[in-house]
């Protein structure tokens, strides 16, 4: 439990958050989507638990009158049905839900909600296009670290596509435009595969919807300023699996972070228009049900990225359900400051994967701070790493024990695997590939060409790992007994005789720090053999 002071009046109260699980449901115009998470009060973060989708097809609505239809209503609470039960299951202390555009624009959408709570005892906020352009973006902050730069996503949904701009300080834009996958498919498209006419037709309503958000997004931007352009949600999703799969023959363990360029996408919507629904359904990546949507979809987001002038797309996979995690978060107090919660996605979520794997985090911080500091001290000197390189060694170093919470035997192995496998936000997949690898070979074996995970990376990639984990491994061995014994650390390296000094001063003056010494004899060959240097140790009695 953590407890938190807030301020109001100039009264100071103190307020106890607690550890708990949530469930965040999204009622959309194509699916319904669940997340059940555990929030961590500590770090802030939160862990997906759980998810759930069922496509509905909400906006199927009656052609004459626009109501949601009583088929489509019944698939929706049969869906949240299920939902409620997996969320009761898995003992989560309260289930919060919205509803976006086919429920808001349907004259019986109050009914249904209405039919929601009494049914089943579900509140559900029914929030406008801005709103759900807020949550959205609150939900991808959570999930992706920008740097400080300039940002934009677009969310194309079943009935509506949002787009919005941020930067460090604010959401810039908002926008809500009522152009969706569902929609335009029903509207638009009635052959199969799609005819010149229909694609011409739609190609040009798009653009006309677009206009307007278009035009107030680019006026939001600053002279010279390219954002970084982020994808959410089923359409974006997809079309980066099919991507993915086409270029690298299997499925990413992550789309985070996945980057495709335009004429890429183009490219593959090409190839849709040519295929009949069938053909549609066979690609790798694509569901049976996004099929029979996907091409308008695509044109929206090829449309909006050519007049954005966008010429890549990021992809990200959270979005509006852990959006309303995120506002849930706000509003109770667990987050005081979402821009800073942005700011520190990757350090959050590396301390979230330790906390659930039990790692001895002031264990870990010790051999972190040694591990920097050997890596400053040599920078430009024995190696040209930079920032990025820099916080890959600090992120394995924290998660390299995490494979003792499976066993000790071989727990470096374990490490990679969990490291790997582990929901780390804000990084991309080779990212995470490298924060693994360095941390797989923090002992035991030097990485070697045999290993078919590392041997498959890049020279580049390969180079950092070795020199990255030969840090890592002098970085250990300060710390052997896990006591702090050694206080702090100077490294200084001559050029002339190529040799780096290590002047250790313990933390206790009686201490000999014998077991230190000897494992940083044992550990330093391969750091040598990297580097080509001989490391001597002196320890200082204060």
């Amino acid at each position: 439990m953590v407890t938190i002071t807030q301020v109001s009046d100039g009264l100071t109260k103190q307020k106890a958050l607690k550890d708990c699980i949530l469930g965040a449901i999204d009622i959309g115009t194509n699916s319904i989507h669940m997340v059940v998470v555990q929030i961590n009060a500590q770090i802030p973060s939160f862990s997906i638990i759980a998810k759930e989708k069922d496509t509905v097809r909400l906006g199927d609505r009656h052609l004459e009158t626009g109501n949601l239809t009583e088929e489509a209503i019944n698939r929706s609470l049969a869906a949240l049905k299920r939902c409620k039960h997996l969320a009761e299951s898995l003992k989560a202390d309260q289930i919060i839900a919205v509803a976006t555009s086919a429920t808001r624009e349907a004259p019986n959408g109050q009914e249904f909600l209405r039919r929601i709570e009494t049914e089943l005892g579900i509140f559900v906020d029914l929030i406008s296009g801005q709103e759900e352009a807020r949550r959205i973006y609150l939900g991808v902050l959570s999930g992706m670290d920008f740097g400080g730069k300039v940002h934009a996503m677009i969310d194309i949904g079943g009935g509506s596509t949002e787009i919005v701009l941020g930067d460090s300080k604010e959401a810039r834009f908002l926008s809500s435009t009522k152009i969706g996958a569902v929609r335009l498919t029903q509207d638009f498209i009635h052959s199969d595969p799609l005819n010149d006419q229909e694609f011409i037709a739609l190609q040009a309503y798009i653009r006309g919807m677009l206009e307007r958000p278009v035009e107030e997004f680019k006026n939001a931007l600053n002279e010279g300023e390219k954002p970084i352009f982020v994808g959410t949600s089923g359409t974006a999703e997809t079309i980066a699996l099919i991507h993915y799969t086409q270029h690298q023959q299997v499925e990413p363990l992550t789309l985070n972070g996945y980057q495709i360029p335009l004429k890429d996408i183009e490219a593959i919507l090409n190839q849709l228009i040519t295929m009949n629904y069938a053909q549609r359904a066979t690609l790798a990546g694509m569901s049976e049900r996004r099929a029979e949507i996907i091409i308008a979809g695509v044109i929206i987001l090829v449309e909006a990225m050519k007049m954005l002038n966008i010429q890549y797309l990021t992809i990200c996979e959270r979005a509006l359900r852990e959006g309303v995690i995120v506002d849930w978060m706000l509003q109770h107090g667990y987050i005081e400051d979402r821009l800073a919660f942005q700011g520190e996605v990757r350090p959050r979520n590396i301390y979230k994967i330790a906390h659930k794997y039990q790692v001895d985090l002031p264990h870990a911080e010790k051999i972190a701070d040694f591990a920097l500091n050997i890596f400053d001290s040599i920078k430009n000197q024995l190696h040209f790493w930079g920032d990025i390189e820099r916080e890959y060694l600090w992120s394995a170093t924290i998660l390299h024990n995490s494979g003792l919470y499976i066993s000790h035997s071989a727990h470096h192995k374990h490490s990679y695997y969990l490291i790997r496998n582990a929901e780390l936000l804000g990084f991309s997949e080779i990212e995470i590939e490298l924060i693994a690898q360095i941390a797989r070979y923090h002992r035991k074996s030097k990485p070697k060409r045999k290993h078919e995970t590392y041997a498959c990376l890049s020279d580049h990639h390969r180079r950092m790992i070795k020199q990255l984990s030969a840090i890592l491994r002098l970085a250990i061995a300060l710390d052997r007994r896990q006591i702090g014994a050694i206080k702090s650390l100077e490294c200084k390296y001559d050029n002339e005789y190529r040799q780096l000094h290590l002047h250790l001063t313990p933390t206790q003056p009686n201490d000999d720090c014998a077991l230190e010494l000897w494992n940083l004899d044992y550990k330093k060959p391969i750091f040598e053999q990297e580097f080509q240097v001989k490391v001597l140790t002196t320890l200082h009695k204060p």
